[in-house]
């Protein structure tokens, strides 16, 4: 069964970091192209960053270039979104995403505030 859980959220102040990790089971990230997404409350939810199958390429949203960095450990089955210098509008619901073929599979996400 394949399964994505997310951790690492939490309450950070303006400018602070966090490192946000999804572990996927089921299934060997190896192939496949990982995605982290966000929702904000009454926003619908964006694409904030993809990673290639070996790591090499990666792409962002334009607002968090610069301030995140998505990386993978295959050995470990695990996505992570290292976010540095927080604003307040990256305060969401973060969520790891795959495709699988014509299936795709979400976290239930973990929560980012960012407030003083």
């Amino acid at each position: 069964q394949v399964r994505l859980e997310e951790s690492g959220g939490g309450l950070v102040q303006p400018g602070g970091s966090l490192r946000l990790a999804c572990v996927a089971s089921g299934f060997t990230i190896y192939s496949y192209f990982m995605n982290w997404y966000r929702q904000a409350p009454g926003k619908k939810r964006e694409l904030v960053a993809t990673i290639g199958n070996n790591g090499a390429w990666t792409n962002y949203v334009y607002s968090v270039k610069g301030r995140f960095t998505i990386s993978r450990d295959n050995a470990k089955n695990t996505v992570y979104l290292q976010m540095n210098s927080l604003k307040p509008e990256d305060t969401a619901m973060y969520y790891c995403n795959v495709q699988l073929g014509l299936v795709t599979y979400w976290g239930r996400g973990t929560q980012v505030t960012v407030s003083s």
